[in-house]
């Protein structure tokens, strides 16, 4: 039992790797940090893969060496296989960018978000599990605190200068301020389960993530975990998977599984365990980063269809840039206004824009990234630094050029920036 009170400099909303990231940072700072989590770590979470810069939050956290001494299958690329089985070139992330981060993990979810959570207690944060925040306590315009339930305190009311929604794809403090917008094109529904000693490819590509069409644009995802482990998953359309011959889950997998060689052959080895699992309405964006009081991250700013596993990346990414803004803000003892995050809503809007347009690409039935990679090396330069999520300070004008010739990519949207409330 931590030693409670109800008054925090930050209040942090979810313990996943968004909300961890920013309490670990910030309680490493010395600032007295709370985080409520609704579940008892640890707790089952798909999105298994992560994209190389996930390494410098990780660095960040001092978790590097942990993982580095993990049983974690390394993953050296990504590659995509037609729906006849063949195999393009991997993307290898190290033939483009010559650093330890080139060489990243393929985690099990539930080890690797209690690690950060941990990290946050390591570093002097308070932490509640099985405690949920059921309303945000404001006064006027502004965000003062949280109401929140916990299993072993009952209700309570709890006020910090700042309070951060990492809640995930809940998004508590967007459902209460109606801000979720979603992807009027990005409307996908993922079947997914896990096979044991399911093929593996050999040498370098033995921890790859594997992205394998199926007709109408739609993939399989292949993840390679450790305990002889494979995560595999179908995202398309629910109108494709669910198309009435059949509700039942196992039977739709098993009818897809046949639609692409590369994967029935990898799977024909191993054994399928545990249930299938169903989510659906995959990406959205909420109008606002910040108010006066408030700021989100991670999958509570936005989720972006997973098929390039950007998901864990954005959520440290956004972890880190919200505590040193945050830090900065404290030392200065500015109030924790909407327009302290600025520069915090336009880099990670930016972001997602730029790997938007790339799921729009993929998903567009007239492209291919075959196609675009033989119109030069350079552009096949400027697609790695995106897959690997090296996305800062890049113009990515003349990729984007090529791009829209073989596919219709989005108009930007400005969702995610900040909003003054008063």
């Amino acid at each position: 039992m931590i030693s409670f009170k109800n008054k925090y400099d930050v209040i942090v909303v979810g313990g996943g790797p968004a909300g961890s990231t920013t309490g670990a940072l910030l309680a490493e700072k010395g600032h007295d940090v709370l985080i409520l989590e609704k579940e008892k770590f640890p707790r089952y979470h798909v999105g298994e893969s992560l994209m190389p810069f996930c390494y410098f939050p990780l660095e960040r956290l001092g978790l590097v060496d942990r993982l580095m001494e993990s049983a974690n299958p390394r993953k050296y690329c990504v590659q995509f296989v037609r729906q006849d089985g063949f195999l393009s070139q991997p993307f290898y992330f190290f033939q483009h960018f010559d650093h330890p981060s080139s060489t990243t993990w393929q985690v099990w979810r539930s080890e690797f978000d209690k690690m950060i959570l941990d990290k946050a207690r390591e570093n002097g944060a308070s932490v509640l599990e099985e405690t949920q925040a059921k309303s945000l306590i404001k006064s006027e315009n502004r965000v003062e605190g949280v109401v929140m339930e916990s299993k072993d305190l009952g209700e309570l009311e709890l006020r910090a200068p700042l309070v951060i929604d990492a809640s995930g794809r809940d998004c508590f403090a967007a459902h209460k301020e109606k801000w979720m917008v979603r992807d009027p094109e990005l409307k996908k529904i993922a079947l997914w389960t896990y096979y044991k000693g399911a093929k593996r490819d050999p040498g370098l590509d033995e921890g790859a993530t594997t992205v394998a069409y199926l007709p109408g644009k739609g993939w399989f995802w292949y993840i390679p975990l450790s305990g002889d482990m494979v995560s595999v998953g179908i995202v398309a359309e629910h109108q494709y998977l669910f198309n009435g011959t059949t509700k039942d889950h196992a039977e739709i997998f098993q009818r897809e599984v046949q639609n692409n060689e590369w994967i029935k052959e990898h799977l024909a080895e191993g054994e399928q365990t545990g249930e299938y699992r169903v989510t659906g309405d995959y990406s959205y964006r909420n109008r606002y980063c910040a108010i006066d009081g408030l700021a989100l991250a991670g999958d509570a700013l936005g989720f972006l269809d997973p098929v390039f596993s950007s998901g864990v990346f954005l959520a440290l990414k956004s972890g880190v840039m919200l505590a040193d803004e945050v830090d900065s803000a404290l030392r200065k003892n500015q109030p924790l206004n909407a327009s302290c995050f600025e520069n915090y809503g336009k880099r990670m809007q930016s972001s997602i824009e730029t790997m938007r347009k790339i799921v729009y690409a993929f998903y567009d039935e007239n492209f291919s990234f075959g196609d675009l990679v033989k119109r030069g090396d350079h552009l096949r330069a400027a697609l790695t630094d995106c897959l690997i999520g090296n996305v800062d300070d890049q113009d990515f004008k003349e990729l984007f050029e090529s791009m829209s010739d073989l596919a219709e990519l989005p108009e930007p949207v400005e969702h995610g920036l900040t909003h003054a409330s008063s």
